[in-house]
């Protein structure tokens, strides 16, 4: 029997890479995780309610682009966070935001690019569903380092014009995942420019924007706002599963000029799985509500200074501007995180097990990625143990 070959060469997914690295071995203490993005601040109290006083809505099937409600609940937050109106026809909710990522470029990408066979751009390390969906479609996916010489994001100016005139689509994160980095307005703006010099669409993954520093990240809806940028150039995709900790809510939104978004509705509409009504009604509630959001970014905030106070002194070490992960630097990624586990029993993920080998070198091999997720005295407890067995 045959099988595709297109996903033949991808690498184990992290988590069970990860668990075939470390579980062999005892750990050297109390376990501490501090691998995957999964919030464990308290989700907003209004949930519980909400969901029992709409319990019967898991017999209907739900609306498939949403509901009018929590449309209006979402396109009201994108106004509020970024002074803007979006049309109900450039707005769908999504059943998380890994799947619209995947399906967008499913929906969007074409099969060729002027002739040759299409190229989608994305950082390195990233978010691994941006790989997959580029070889879904047959697409080349192309992996730009962003590393510390550029700022931890992709220079996706810097590539030879050939490569650029074969871009249909371009995956960014912001904040980015893992590195924290944030965009400028200027570097999405001469984003936004490529784009159009090359005629290829930015697909935005914003779930991290709600939680920074000390400043709201931009986003690249405002600024193509701000450009007059043709709608159909920017894709932004949101979710509550950060913003709200709500992960198992599997809860996000993305907005897209209408011409895309027809496309992405179309195809929803034959293989998407929409988001059961009791949990659009607990959505619509979240995306109104914004003091859960700032009491959960306030103890980020606190974790952040906690961090910089451990590891101050440490060469390579950089503040993250935004999401909730630790990119630090190590000789080699998977030495370090089983070292770590075997001697503290302290659980980080290597950065190479979120990048690909590209031009003969990943640029995740020497670092380790660090949720910060855990409560503020756990999390103090396992940066220290980390840093006492690393770099001491």
């Amino acid at each position: 029997m045959a099988f595709p070959e297109r996903f033949s060469n991808l690498p184990d997914y992290a988590f069970p890479r990860l668990r075939k690295l470390l579980d062999a071995h005892a750990p050297g203490g109390d376990p501490i995780a501090m691998t995957i993005g999964e919030p464990r601040h308290a989700m907003p109290d209004f949930v519980g309610p909400i969901l029992q006083a709409n319990l019967s809505g898991f017999g209907i099937y739900p609306p498939n682009d949403g509901t009018p409600e929590l449309l209006a609940a979402i396109s009201g937050w994108i106004t509020r966070r970024y002074s803007l109106a979006i049309p109900e026809d450039c707005l769908m909710v999504l059943n998380g935001t890994r799947e619209g990522l995947f399906n967008a470029c499913i929906a969007l990408c074409p099969e060729t690019k002027n002739g040759k066979r299409p190229v989608v751009l994305m950082p390195n390390p990233f978010y691994q569903v941006y790989a997959v969906a580029a070889l879904a479609v047959g697409a080349e996916p192309v992996y730009v380092p962003a590393t510390a010489a550029t700022g931890f994001l992709p220079d996706y100016g810097s590539l030879p014009k050939d490569v650029l005139d074969r871009v249909a689509l371009v995956y960014i994160c912001s904040p980015a995942n893992p590195q924290g980095a944030v965009a400028s307005k200027e570097y999405l703006a001469d984003l936004l420019a490529l784009a159009e010099k090359h005629d290829f669409r930015v697909l935005a993954d914003e779930c991290y924007s709600e939680i920074w520093r000390e400043t709201a990240p931009p986003g690249l809806l405002q600024i193509a706002h701000q450009q007059g940028a043709d709608p159909e150039r920017a894709l932004v995709f949101h979710s509550l599963s950060k913003r709200s900790n709500l992960p198992g809510l599997r809860s996000g939104f993305v907005v897209a000029g209408p011409e895309s978004m027809l496309r992405i509705r179309q195809l929803r509409a034959f293989a998407g799985a929409p988001l059961p009504l009791p949990l659009q009604r607990v959505a619509e509630a979240c995306w109104r509500d914004e003091a859960h959001v700032d009491a959960s970014r306030a103890l980020y905030q606190q974790k952040f200074r906690d961090a910089d106070g451990i590891f101050a002194g440490l060469q390579g070490y950089q503040a993250p501007g935004g999401g909730f992960f630790l990119w630090l630097p190590v000789e080699d990624g998977e030495e370090a995180a089983l070292k770590l586990w075997r001697e503290t029993g302290v659980r980080v993920l290597p950065g190479g097990y979120l990048s690909r080998d590209a031009g003969g070198q990943n640029p995740g091999k020497g670092y380790i990625r660090v949720a910060l997720v855990a409560p503020q005295e756990e999390t103090q407890r396992g940066l220290t143990l980390l840093r006492d067995c690393l770099y001491r």
